[in-house]
């Protein structure tokens, strides 16, 4: 089928409480993963694209893949643009064939990250394009904050009513503390769930854990078994996705887990099988390890059968 708008594909998964899962790609056997799963799990998916991924890929080629991709598919497949820094970014996108943008104007003043998000709602919404906005600052909540920092970092709820009502966004990415990357906490993985019950019940759309991914064991042993080097790495554990889907949280972001599980299965070749030089011998086993985690994380978010 043709790409989905997100914002239609938001009602249901905001009205039965389930979240959908992001996949950040960037090249040909990504999104052949990505969409595989989505299919086979019968499963709603975002694509994203950050701004590098963009640069790196092309953006006519980027688009036009995942079109062709989506247009095989009976599950619906939104395509989103990933942290756009300026407004400049999420227009091409809109004009390009996105259908759905983030704006991240979070490190500006309330003010202005309002100012910023309202002039692309004006621009997406009648194409309707979903707009994703950001507050607050990630970052992992650590013991030895102090109750000040923590508050500085974490999304405000009042200012989250607030900015909803003036921009019109369609879902809003909370600071509830996670992190971008594979380092996201140092010691106990601990999330702000009391932030996103009470943003939630206030502001009622759907809402975005951001730098989510899972960082699981078994993919960093497996990484490390055949030389990569990530001492201390450490993600969300299942049991919080289970929580903040059920107190409101109904999108989550995974970039980490899959260049993780890509890498390893790219490693094990190399090392293993040092005569190999056909690409497609090597790419292979990493889109399949690409495949494996999406679908795990597609029925750890509930949206499995959902398509």
């Amino acid at each position: 089928m043709p790409l989905v708008s997100l914002i239609d594909m938001y009602k249901p998964a905001n009205e039965q409480h389930y979240a959908i899962g992001q996949f950040n790609v960037n090249n040909l056997e990504f999104i052949q993963a990505t969409l595989e799963a989505a299919e086979e799990m019968k499963s709603p998916i975002i694509l994203a694209a950050s701004t590098s991924a963009i640069k790196y890929a092309g953006f006519d080629y980027l688009v036009n893949i995942v079109r062709t991709g989506a247009s095989k598919m009976t599950a619906p497949v939104a395509l989103h643009l990933d942290h756009g820094a300026t407004i400049d970014d999420a227009k091409k996108c809109i004009d390009g064939g996105f259908t759905s943008v983030m704006i991240d104007a979070s490190h500006e003043s309330f003010e202005e990250n309002i100012r910023i998000t309202k002039e692309v709602v004006k621009m997406a919404h009648p194409k309707n394009i979903a707009v994703e906005a950001e507050l607050g600052r990630l970052g992992g909540i650590e013991d030895n904050v102090s109750v000040s920092e923590k508050e500085a970092i974490l999304t405000d709820p009042d200012q989250a009513v607030e900015f909803v009502k003036q921009t019109g966004c369609d879902a809003l990415a909370v600071a509830v503390g996670t992190s971008h990357g594979a380092y996201k906490f140092k010691g106990e993985a601990r999330l702000a769930f009391d932030r996103i019950e009470i943003i939630k019940k206030r502001v009622k759309i759907p809402l975005v854990l951001h730098g989510a991914s899972g960082v699981g064991q078994e993919l960093l042993d497996k990484a490390q078994k055949y030389g990569a080097k990530l001492p201390g790495a450490k993600g969300v554990p299942d049991e919080a996705y289970k929580r903040a889907i059920a107190l409101g949280i109904n999108k989550i972001n995974i970039d980490t887990d899959l260049r993780l599980s890509w890498i390893g299965a790219v490693r094990e070749i190399i090392a293993t099988k040092p005569e190999e030089f056909d690409p497609r011998k090597v790419l292979g086993p990493a889109r399949e390890a690409v495949k494996k985690v999406v679908m795990g994380k597609m029925k750890l978010f509930d949206s499995a059968g959902k398509g």
